[in-house]
């Protein structure tokens, strides 16, 4: 996940795709669990993996639909709380995040990133 960069240009390349027709889906500790947001841009709010798609696109410029996963970690304890499994009360806003992820994705391929942003955020 730390490294995703080179994938996401590989496959952008692959498909001669546009950076704007690509949406990056991924986990954001900034977010309360079962939160989700999708933005037309923006910076890595401290996530490895987007600031290295960041630098291996050189632009910040591209769809994401970001899923919280909250942040109730100790500290220095981030990675084994991002490795580790939802509690048993966080289960139910999982999945209803799961679904509106999966929704919201299939907006932004049909209608775009700024018409799918008004539907979900």
């Amino acid at each position: 996940m730390n490294r995703s960069g080179t994938a996401v240009k590989k496959a952008l390349a692959k498909y001669a795709a546009a950076k704007k027709d690509c949406l990056v889906v991924y986990d954001d500790l900034n977010l309360p669990v079962g939160l989700v947001r999708m933005k037309a841009q923006g910076s890595d709010g401290g996530h490895n993996g987007i600031a290295d798609i960041n630098e291996k696109l050189g632009t910040r410029d591209y769809p994401r639909l970001r899923i919280g996963i909250g942040n109730d970690f100790q500290r220095g304890k981030q990675v084994d709380y991002v490795l580790s499994t939802f509690e048993d009360d966080e289960r139910e806003a999982v999945e209803v995040s799961i679904q509106k992820a999966h929704d919201a994705a299939l907006a932004f391929a049909s209608l775009g990133i700024e018409r799918a942003m008004n539907f979900f955020n």
